[in-house]
């Protein structure tokens, strides 16, 4: 008897399963359409780090950016239109998942230049140009969380663009993310626009936290007077989404929310985001069993999404062990790591990393035109 897929059993959970990379190849040989027939894959999301992996570490690009380089198209050029491509293939595939939702799942997302992180009107502009371009009602086009970002997330929810919100590392910028997207949802509201098929979700970087949290608590663990460090180690982010996700269902039973919803507007989701496991002391599947939750999203490496549904064990556990959730950040603090100093950083570092691969990427393009004697 075939075992049932626990993939699939998110599914009837509320949990939505998106797969956190993007490359040519799989968008030809079939594989993404699989799995959205097999494991109940709904959506997928990139980032320029996935880009800068697709292209340069496979030859599936490699004609294409031959034919461009010869037509004159430069490095920054090449890139978008490889990545429009890609994006508009996958939510092609994804098209059918997106009308059986009723606009729920069935998202692509390709996030704005990392360059502008720190520039509202430009991030604006760029996410505008390329909500156009795409031209797919299931795409979601990526903003970053900073503080610039706000702004940008509230007037490109305003013009009735879908928006993924990545970056996000901390409680109060998750707060400050959710009164952004009802912001813009009340102003188009008030234009008398439809909010209806608007979609948005906000995502939580989980791994990174615990990555940077635990290196701090080993160098006080040096210290045998601070005993206490070891078994907090790997509990800081799996306590951050619980706490965020407690703010999820306060906000969204809230009658200021309740009135937006009577007009047919749809929730912003969280979305679980770096979800591969860093530390090989830890599960393979550690920040997906304690946050399965209704009304949520997974996004899966190809290793995390095939661990899971080996092994997985899917039950609705989010909302356990709250009180060890809402203790942890104290108890943190008290050895002087505050995960709101924690969020900036990362935050900060999360532009870098995704600068860097950006700017690889480019570079490598650039070459390939050179090679050509373009």
């Amino acid at each position: 008897m075939k075992t049932a897929n626990p993939l699939q059993k998110l599914k009837t959970l509320e949990q939505s399963v998106w797969l956190d990379y993007i490359q040519r190849g799989i968008l030809d040989n079939g594989e993404v359409a699989r799995m959205i027939e097999d494991d109940g894959l709904a959506g997928i999301t990139s980032n320029p780090a996935i880009f800068e992996k697709a292209i340069n570490e496979h030859g599936d690009y490699d004609q294409a950016i031959t034919l461009l380089a010869r037509s004159g198209t430069s490095a920054s050029e090449i890139y978008e239109i490889l990545a429009t491509e890609d994006v508009q293939r996958a939510a092609d595939l994804f098209r059918p998942v997106y009308e059986e939702s009723n606009g729920r799942d069935g998202f692509v997302s390709l996030e704005v230049s990392p360059y502008l992180a720190y520039n509202t009107e430009s991030t604006v502009a760029e996410a505008k140009r390329l909500w156009i371009k795409l031209d797919r009602p299931n795409v979601m086009i990526k903003v970053p969380a900073t503080r610039d970002g706000l702004s940008a997330i509230t007037q490109l929810i305003t013009a009735g663009i879908n928006v993924n919100v990545t970056l996000l590392f901390g409680i109060t910028r998750y707060q400050e993310v959710v009164d952004a997207f009802i912001s813009g949802l009340q102003k188009r509201a008030s234009q008398n626009r439809p909010i209806e098929r608007i979609a948005s979700v906000a995502s939580f970087f989980l791994s990174r936290i615990d990555t940077l949290v635990d290196k701090q608590l080993d160098k006080l663990a040096e210290n045998k007077s601070m005993n206490t460090a070891h078994p907090l180690r790997g509990q800081a982010a799996v306590a951050s989404a619980r706490l965020a996700y407690q703010h999820y269902r306060k906000w969204t039973n809230s009658e200021h929310w309740q009135e937006l919803a009577r007009k047919g507007a749809r929730t912003q989701r969280l979305l679980w985001a770096s979800t591969g496991t860093k530390d090989p002391a830890y599960s393979d599947i550690k920040y997906i069993e304690p946050l399965i939750g209704r009304e949520t999203v997974n996004t899966m490496t190809l290793q995390t999404l095939s661990a899971y549904r080996d092994h997985g064990q899917p039950v609705e556990r989010i909302e356990q062990e709250l009180d060890t959730a809402a203790a942890i950040p104290k108890q943190l603090g008290e050895l002087g790591i505050d995960l709101e100093i924690v969020s900036k950083q990362l935050e900060e570092e999360g532009v870098q990393k995704f600068i860097d691969p950006y700017h690889t990427l480019l570079e490598s393009l650039e070459q390939k035109r050179f090679s050509l004697n373009v």
